[in-house]
């Protein structure tokens, strides 16, 4: 069972079932079901068109539910237009969906919540952790999020900036989460700057492109995190960076600097360097002020406390550092690398005992648990 590619029909059938008629939730529902079904049958019996096969299949089950729920009775006109078995119009409703989930009856946090649940396939505690609260708040979140749109019509798609979020929240899952939705944030977001001139949605794309290059030096042959001084530099795809700085100047030229702007700026600070020695670090803190001037986010924070001490030295760093909150994630991971930096081995080991303990994802706590051994022997 081709579990991708059921990830990368799901968003076309639902938008199918949403075109003929249906409510998102149910729509959402519909497919889910269809996908159980599948995973049932098609191991013994693989269908020829696997489109078609999950849009009869998801039709079907959007009409048992809806001749089911008494209070839904005016969608049972729709039983006749049930379709035929057969091959099904071949398109691409993904960024369409993306739009419509980030309708204007929803907060932006619960739109990028509903979104990144019912398109970009992630499960409610990836959302969680990204947004960096509890799986149960989340889930009410989006189960609000559902309830919200569930009787809307989707004829007021939402805003650019709540789209560039998701798509950013989905490539940030896809390059270090449990799954693999990098390369399609990546198409979706080219096909939005084919159709919207806009610097921060250039700006976007520039920071996946030069983020994706490094991809395939990430983490070694047996799925070793390998943190980005260390990293093969001669595996980068020069073609993808040069790409990225293309996109990102004509961008910047604009004068209308955007966060991701200012993200895509670092990323190409860090590819322009031949070693890591040689990485501008100077600059680096400027563009973190800048970023950290647009967003207040404390994560920027986090890194730039990382950025002035491979700068300023480890110290600075510390300094920085002690300004944020400890409960912060990955708080414990750059105090413990700076710690190093500045000669605290016993310090440094006892941190990165704590960072591995707190980390979420499998490749990074073992990295930090290596980095704790390795300086307790």
């Amino acid at each position: 069972m081709d579990e991708a590619l059921l990830r990368s029909l799901t968003p076309r059938v639902i938008g199918v079932l949403v075109r003929r008629g249906a409510d998102f939730a149910a729509a959402e529902d519909a497919v889910q079901d269809a996908l159980v079904e599948a995973l049932r049958v098609w191991p013994d019996d693989p269908p020829r068109d696997p489109k078609g096969w999950l849009v009869t299949a998801a039709w079907r089950k959007f009409l048992d539910a809806t001749r089911a729920d008494t209070a839904r009775r005016r969608r049972e006109d729709a039983v006749d237009a049930e379709p035929e078995p057969g091959p099904a119009q071949d398109g691409d409703d993904t960024l369409r969906l993306y739009f419509l989930c980030a309708h204007p009856s929803l907060t932006p946090s619960s739109a990028v919540a509903l979104t990144l649940r019912a398109v970009g396939g992630l499960t409610t505690r990836q959302i969680a952790q990204a947004y960096l609260v509890p799986e149960a708040t989340m889930a009410q979140r989006i189960s609000r999020a559902k309830k919200t749109v569930g009787d809307v019509r989707f004829d007021q798609p939402g805003d650019v900036a709540t789209v560039l979020r998701v798509l950013y929240l989905v490539f940030n899952e896809g390059y270090s989460g449990d799954v693999d939705l990098a390369a399609e944030a990546v198409r979706l977001t080219r096909q939005l700057a084919a159709a919207i001139d806009h610097p921060e949605v250039a700006g976007l794309l520039a920071l996946m492109l030069l983020h994706h290059a490094r991809r395939a030096s990430r983490t070694t042959a047996g799925g070793e995190l390998v943190p980005l001084a260390e990293q093969d530099r001669g595996r980068w795809d020069t073609a993808l960076i040069a790409e990225g700085v293309e996109v990102l100047q004509a961008a910047l030229a604009r004068d209308r600097l955007g966060e991701f702007q200012a993200q895509a700026a670092i990323a190409a600070l860090h590819a322009d360097a031949p070693r890591a020695e040689e990485t501008d670090w100077v600059q680096i803190v400027e563009w973190y002020d800048e970023l950290l001037a647009l967003t207040g986010s404390p994560v920027v924070r986090l890194n730039r406390a990382v950025a002035v001490g491979e700068a300023d030295g480890p110290r600075a760093g510390l300094r920085a550092l002690a300004e944020l909150d400890p409960a912060l994630p990955r708080y414990s991971a750059v105090a413990a690398y700076l710690h190093e930096r500045d000669g605290d081995r016993t310090t440094a080991a006892r941190l990165y005992s704590e960072a591995a303990k707190k980390s979420s994802n499998l490749a990074e706590r073992e990295y930090l648990t290596r980095q704790a051994a390795r300086l307790n022997n």
